[in-house]
This record gives C-alpha cells, sequence and structure tokens, in this order.
C-alpha cells in the first residue's frame, strides 16, 4: 500500500512537475528576474521607422523618404482577404486565445514540432516589435518566454483589430517593401484595401519565411505557399472549393514596382523638396517624443504639396515629347560639328577649360580624391576606358567608354525646366526639373539659373504702363542710345541689322513687345533707368543679382524658371505678386498639423494697370513670336506670353498666362556654348514654347481638372480712354515670316 502511494506521488510529480516549473519560470520572467521586459509605454508605443510620405494636393501619393519603407495603415483599411488569409494560414484560433495558444503549445510538445509551430500572431508581433538578438539555446529558451508574456500583454493593451493591424504594419515583405501598404503597391500596384484573394494569399504567404518565399527570385516556390494559405482558407471556411479550384491554377500576377527616388512622379521637385526645405525645416522643429529634430527618414511625416498629380504627368509628357524630337535634331546637328557638343566658334582651351571643370565637379573626381589620389593622378583614371551603362534616347545602354568621353557625351543633351502655377494662390501644380532624374539630377526649375533673353521685356515695358502709357502708345522704331555710368554710350541693334524693314516707323508699345524690337525696349529702359526696373523686379519676387546696368532690359541677368513664373503670375493675378507656394501643411504621424504655410503677397499694381500689361502680352502670341501657340498647338483663347533667345541660342525660354494658370519653360545646353546653329532652331519658340503649348493642350483635354479657356476678367472701372486694340496704329509694320526673335545677337 505504501509502494502504490509512494509510486502515485511521483507519477503526479512526473506529470505536474515540468507543468509547476513552467509556471514557475514563465512567473519569474513575468517578473522580470531574467532580465527586464518592455514596459506598457513601450507596447504601447512601439518604435517603428515611418517613412515620410509627401501627397500631391489631389490626394496621391507622389513619393517617400524612408530608411524603411513603412507607412502605417489602419483595420479599417485591410482587405478583409487579408486578415481572413492571415489568421487561417498563421493562427486559426487567434479569436480564441488572450496571446497564447494553449492547445497548439501542447500540440508540439508531443508532437515535437512535427505538425507545425505553436506561435500565435500575437507572439509573432511580439518577436517582430522586440527582436531577438544572437543567443544560446538556453537563452532562445527564455527569450521565447518573455514572447509569451509580452503576447500576453498586447492582448490586453490592443484589440483583436488592432493586433492583426501592428502584424501587417510591422512584417517586412522584402524588396524595400515594409508593412502591407508598400508590399501591396510594390508587387501588385494596387493598395492595400482593393487586392485580389489570390494577392492577398500570396503576400501572407511570404509571412512564413520572406526569403524563401520571395516572388521575384522564387516564383514557383511562391505559387506553391499562396496555394497552401488559400486551401487553408478553404479549411477554416473562409474560401469555397470552387473558387479555390479556380484560383489555384493562376499565375502570380506581379506588377513589380520597386520604388526608387529616380522613379515615379515629380523626382525634381521630390528631390528639391527633400534636399533644400524639410532637411532646414526638420532642423528647425524638436520632436517631443524624442526631443531631437524631426528625422523625415524614421518619423513617419506627412508632407501636403500643392502639386496636382495630373498636371505634373501632363507636364512630364510634353517635356519627354518635345525633348526626345529636339533632342533628336541637335544630335544630328552635332555630327557635322567638328567641336561637337560644342559650337564651331568655341577655342580649345575653352573647351579644355569647361571639361576640367566638369572634372572636378564629378562624383568620380571627389571620391578619388577622398582617397588620397593627387590631382594628376586622379586626372590620369579619366582616360582609362571602363564599363558602364549611359543614358540614351532609346533607353540605357552598357557600354565602354572612358570617364573623360562619358563627361563629353552627357554635354551632348538638351536640359530643360518647367513650371505651373495657380497665379491667385500662388500654388505650384507642375515641377519638372530636368529630362531624366537618373541620370541628370541638377534642377533647372529653382536651383538652375540662366539668362533669361527678352522674357525678362515685360518688367519693362510695366514700367510705362504704370506710369500711364497705354499699349498702343507709339515710339519711333530708331536706334536709341544710354549712357553708362562709365560714360560710354550703349546702342544695342535690333536682330535684323540693316535689313530691318520697319526701321523709322512709328511702333506701338504691344507690336514692339510682340515682335521683341531692341530699339523700343532701350527707349523705354532710358525713360526710367536701370535701378528702377531692377526695383521692380524685386517687388516681383526675383532675388536673383541683377546688376544696375542699361543692358539687363534685352535679359541679360540670370534668373530661374520659378521666379520668372511668380514674377509673370503678378500680372494674371490683377497686379498683386504671391510667393509661390509648394507646401500647404506638415503633419506628424498621427495627424497632428505641426505647421501650415501660408504664402506672402504684395500689390505691385493696380488692377487696371495689370490688365493694360496682360494686353500688352498677347500681342506676343496674337500676331508675334509665340503665334505658333495658335497655328501648331490650336490654342485659341486669350493667352499673354514672351519668348526669349538668349545670345547665339544658348537658352530658349517661353512664359505663358492664362487667367488660371501660368506655365514657362526653359531649354538649352548644360554649357553655355552647347546650341544650335541657326535661330530657327534655337530661338525660344522653337526651343521651349512647344513644351508650353503641348502641356496647355493636355490640361485643356482633361475636363475633370476643370481649367477654363475663358478671358482674362476685364476690371469693372477700366478707364475707356485706355486704349488696348492697337491694330489700327500697326497695319503697316512688317512681320518677320520666319518669327526670329530681336535678342541681343548684334549688340555693338
Amino acid at each position: 500500500m505504501k509502494n502504490s502511494r509512494k509510486y502515485l506521488v511521483w507519477l503526479w510529480v512526473l506529470l505536474m512537475g515540468p507543468a509547476v516549473s513552467l509556471i514557475l519560470v514563465v512567473t519569474l520572467v513575468a517578473l522580470g528576474v531574467f532580465g527586464s521586459l518592455p514596459k506598457v509605454d513601450e507596447l504601447l508605443n512601439p518604435k517603428n521607422n515611418l517613412a515620410t510620405v509627401v501627397y500631391s494636393g489631389d490626394m496621391k501619393i507622389i513619393g517617400k523618404y524612408y530608411s524603411e519603407n513603412r507607412v502605417n495603415v489602419s483595420f479599417k483599411e485591410l482587405d478583409p482577404d487579408l486578415v481572413n488569409a492571415l489568421v487561417a494560414t498563421e493562427d486559426a484560433r487567434f479569436h480564441e486565445h488572450n496571446g497564447v495558444d494553449l492547445k497548439a503549445l501542447g500540440r508540439v510538445i508531443l508532437t515535437g514540432g512535427g505538425r507545425g509551430g505553436g506561435s500565435t500572431i500575437t507572439q509573432q508581433l511580439a518577436k517582430m516589435m522586440f527582436p531577438r538578438e544572437k543567443m544560446n539555446k538556453l537563452e532562445i529558451a527564455i527569450r521565447k518566454i518573455k514572447e509569451w508574456v509580452i503576447a500576453t500583454r498586447l492582448e490586453k493593451l490592443y484589440t483583436k483589430e488592432e493586433i492583426l493591424s501592428l502584424y501587417l504594419n510591422k512584417f517586412d515583405f522584402l524588396n524595400l517593401a515594409v508593412g502591407i501598404k508598400s508590399a501591396s503597391q510594390i508587387y501588385f500596384n494596387r493598395s492595400q484595401d482593393s487586392l485580389k484573394i489570390e494577392q492577398a494569399a500570396m503576400l501572407i504567404g511570404m509571412a512564413k519565411n520572406p526569403s524563401v518565399f520571395n516572388p521575384i527570385r522564387r516564383a514557383d516556390t511562391t505559387l506553391l505557399r499562396r496555394n497552401v494559405v488559400l486551401s487553408q482558407m478553404v479549411k477554416y471556411g473562409y474560401l469555397t472549393k470552387e473558387k479555390f479550384d479556380s484560383l489555384k491554377t493562376l499565375p502570380l500576377g506581379i506588377s513589380f514596382h520597386p520604388e526608387d527616388h529616380n522613379d515615379g512622379l515629380a523626382t525634381y521637385f521630390r528631390e528639391y523638396l527633400r534636399d533644400n526645405f524639410l532637411d532646414k525645416w526638420c532642423k528647425k522643429h524638436i520632436n517631443p517624443e524624442t526631443g531631437k529634430p524631426y528625422n523625415i527618414y524614421k518619423d513617419g511625416l506627412k508632407i501636403y504639396t500643392t502639386i496636382d498629380s495630373r498636371m505634373q504627368q501632363y507636364a512630364e509628357e510634353a517635356v519627354y515629347e518635345h525633348m526626345h524630337d529636339l533632342q533628336k535634331l541637335f544630335s544630328k546637328e552635332c555630327l557635322n560639328k567638328r567641336n561637337a557638343p560644342f559650337a564651331w566658334n568655341v577655342s580649345k582651351k575653352e573647351i579644355d577649360d569647361i571639361m576640367d571643370a566638369s572634372i572636378k565637379r564629378s562624383n568620380r573626381y571627389r571620391n578619388l580624391k577622398e582617397s588620397g589620389l593627387s590631382h594628376e593622378e586622379i586626372v590620369k583614371t579619366f582616360y582609362q576606358p571602363v564599363s558602364m551603362r549611359v543614358y540614351s534616347l532609346r533607353g540605357d545602354i552598357d557600354t565602354v567608354l572612358t570617364p573623360y568621353d562619358s563627361i563629353r557625351y552627357y554635354k551632348m543633351f538638351l536640359q530643360t525646366g518647367f513650371m505651373a502655377m495657380e497665379p491667385q494662390t500662388g500654388y505650384v501644380k507642375a515641377w519638372v526639373g530636368g529630362i531624366n532624374h537618373k541620370h541628370f539630377q541638377y534642377d533647372h526649375v529653382k536651383v538652375s539659373k540662366r539668362q533669361v533673353g527678352s522674357t525678362f521685356k515685360p518688367f519693362v515695358y510695366a514700367l510705362a504702363i504704370q506710369e500711364g502709357y497705354s499699349p498702343c502708345y507709339q515710339v519711333p522704331n530708331v536706334k536709341t542710345c544710354i549712357t553708362t555710368e562709365t560714360g560710354e554710350d550703349w546702342c544695342p541693334n535690333n536682330s535684323d541689322g540693316p535689313n530691318d524693314k520697319n526701321v523709322g516707323k512709328m511702333i506701338t508699345l504691344k507690336k514692339a513687345l510682340a515682335l521683341s524690337m531692341n530699339y523700343i525696349t532701350a527707349w523705354v529702359m532710358k525713360q526710367y533707368g536701370p535701378h528702377a526696373v531692377v526695383n521692380l523686379t524685386k517687388r516681383l519676387g526675383i532675388t536673383a543679382e541683377i546688376p544696375e546696368v542699361p543692358s539687363i532690359c534685352l535679359g541679360t541677368a540670370d534668373i530661374s524658371v520659378f521666379e520668372m513664373v511668380a514674377a509673370n503670375s503678378t500680372f494674371a493675378n490683377k497686379g498683386t505678386y504671391i510667393q509661390p507656394t509648394f507646401i500647404t501643411r506638415i503633419e506628424d504621424k498621427n495627424g497632428k498639423v505641426l505647421e501650415e504655410f501660408i504664402p506672402h503677397s504684395d500689390e505691385v499694381f493696380s488692377e487696371e494697370k495689370a490688365y493694360a500689361m496682360i494686353q500688352l502680352m498677347r500681342g506676343v502670341v496674337d500676331g508675334g513670336t509665340g503665334s505658333r501657340l495658335r497655328f501648331r498647338h490650336k490654342l485659341y483663347n486669350q493667352i499673354a506670353g514672351k519668348t526669349g533667345t538668349t545670345q547665339r541660342n544658348s537658352d530658349g525660354w517661353f512664359m505663358g498666362l492664362t487667367p488660371e494658370l501660368v506655365a514657362g519653360a526653359w531649354v538649352g545646353g548644360e554649357d553655355r556654348s552647347i546650341h544650335f546653329n541657326s535661330m530657327a532652331e534655337g530661338q525660344g519658340a522653337t526651343m521651349a514654347l512647344p513644351i508650353w503649348g503641348k502641356f496647355f493642350s493636355k490640361v485643356y483635354a482633361d475636363k475633370k481638372l476643370n481649367v477654363s479657356q475663358g478671358d482674362f476678367p476685364r476690371p469693372k472701372n477700366l478707364d475707356p480712354n485706355l486704349e488696348m486694340d492697337c491694330s489700327k496704329y500697326d497695319a503697316d509694320v512688317k512681320e518677320d515670316p520666319k518669327e526670329k526673335e530681336n535678342e541681343f545677337d548684334n549688340w555693338p
């Protein structure tokens, strides 16, 4: 009897001992005996690296900045098939347990894990939130128990729905897809709330082991795993057998869209935003959670911009279409240039100086310099052939070139900058800073400044209009000389020189601007002087340095597309300058507004004077150097504008104004010595105007944008004596059928 009782005690010890020991160990772990556990605050506020998201004005995501490409979504934003697939595959009793599935644990103990693991979704989440480090077997066992404790605490702090969303937001799906939102976009180009069943199943299948079930590298293995997930959904009643039979035969259907800062919409804008704006903003604003300045790569900021994704798309299409054709024309011309891509009259020394400067600006030179090589040693490497991939109109090409030749090759490509904005709000709607951000990263909208040519002339004429002259005021078309501060006379010529058939005639200001006559521009400049012109440009928001010399009236100053568009918008905005705005507000990861941006404005002209300037500039499009907008682009609405071409065709410009949208384009070579030989191809009306025309044609064709083709609003109290229709005065003016622009090629 005693022996029976003794055996019974030992039997209970053997049966209950492990359970009691386990309970004791779990208790000790929970008390922190084997190391600290995350505090409640850490569980409620898990540390995640969240991507900063850039939104367009029409609420499309146009870019992200991140160390991990993660954007959190709520449970309501998850496709139901994602949730069902996850539960069916990873934790069928998810809604029944409190973080640890005792039945599953018992099965693992009895079978040795032969029938699957016992980790619940909540335990897996605990493991992701507090990753394991390198450990021995004992440490791993203790760590596993810690994860049980963390899981039970998570279940107390979060609802089941919140745990599911935390899991899917946290999981790394590889290929820079961290979290379900990024994964859905990168693998299927879809939102996480609109996935197909088979797509949801594939993503959930990756949760078992994303390295093994990587759809890009192991499509066949991933397909088998997807079908396992679908079968699990059948097993637990989330999918019918008939539906499964049809789905299992489908291919993965990957639409792989890896995210890269060189891809997507508004690449130049996004890079300017990151480098020149957000970097400075973050340094001035402290994140209360960290006590440090905001980090755009980790803190999940939300940047709301004014860019319209549709207009941006149209702008990029217009740039590509025109620049593709223009580049083919320029490349053909370069075949016959002995100094290609440089102009025929550029000396060898000038070319050597340009190339030497370009070599020193290159990343290769800077990297080799930092590694300790001398200038002479570095230069030698630029003449050694290497394998490289270069840009071409047909796509990237693998080739072998010396770095020197590759620099010269890239100089052959013409560059461009284009921007459009609403004159009434200052909102920038489209921004294209170049032809290809991957290969040409210098921004030609805000960063680059180039000579503006005749697009500067409206600022000079604006002084005359401001002082009471009408667009129909007549001036003799004769050479005007202005004595400079050095005592010399500055006497610019019209580009036609002795062939100018209009010399000596009385020409209206409107026609003079339309035909870009230098004689009359110089006459206006002489009335007011350089100082008054420079002061006016400052009020129009131009911060570029403009010397107070007479020649600025012909556009010798270097100004950005950004400032030129904003300045011209003043005329379309009834005389009020409004600072260009490209961000409306910045929010933190929780949606709290950190800052809102309101543009500065300044009344520069009266509404009446601004309207007179619009009528003056309409002559450029109605019968001047910008008239091809009518006969080539079929744009017949009211448009005010100005073309511009700089010396030797180095820069081509066009500024165009409509009541609701003002835009400007610049085209030119990387260096001023790279340009077309003839005015026919090199003038602004050929190089830049077509981008404007193509863009507006696309915008007007999209009725959803609701951009009207209406007239400029006429002021209610407009002086009836202010003449706008000048046709009766300019009837005998001979217009150049070749649309040549009168710039400053023929300076004395």
